[in-house]
C-alpha cells in the first residue's frame, strides 16, 4: 500500500471493546500487585542489607503475606514466589544469627 493511503477500518463490535476493557482492568490489577510486592521485598532486602534485624523481622511477615497473595491472584508463579520467601527468609536467619552474637 502506498504511504498515506487510508485503510480500511472494521467496525468495531461491543464483545471486543468489552474483552479489551477487561484486558486493561486486569493489568491494572496485576501490576499493582506486582509492584506491592517487589517494593515490599525491596524494603526487607535493604533492612537485610544494613544489617538491622529489627526492621527486618517487621518487615518479613508482611512481605511473605504479600507474596503468597500474589500467588492467590495469579501474579506470581508458585514456584517462583516459594524462592523469593526462601532467599528472603534464608537471609533474615544470617542477620538474626548476627545480631544474637
Amino acid at each position: 500500500m502506498a504511504q498515506g493511503q487510508p485503510t480500511k477500518v472494521k467496525k468495531k463490535k461491543k464483545s471486543v471493546l468489552k474483552r479489551a476493557a477487561q484486558s486493561n482492568q486486569r493489568a491494572e490489577v496485576n501490576r499493582n500487585n506486582r509492584t506491592r510486592v517487589r517494593t515490599m521485598m525491596k524494603r526487607l532486602r535493604i533492612a537485610i542489607t544494613a544489617g538491622d534485624a529489627t526492621a527486618a523481622a517487621n518487615l518479613l511477615q508482611p512481605t511473605v503475606s504479600a507474596i503468597d497473595q500474589a500467588i492467590s491472584k495469579g501474579v506470581l508463579h508458585e514456584n517462583t514466589a516459594n524462592r523469593y520467601k526462601s532467599r528472603l527468609t534464608l537471609a533474615y536467619n544470617q542477620v538474626k544469627a548476627k545480631a544474637a552474637k
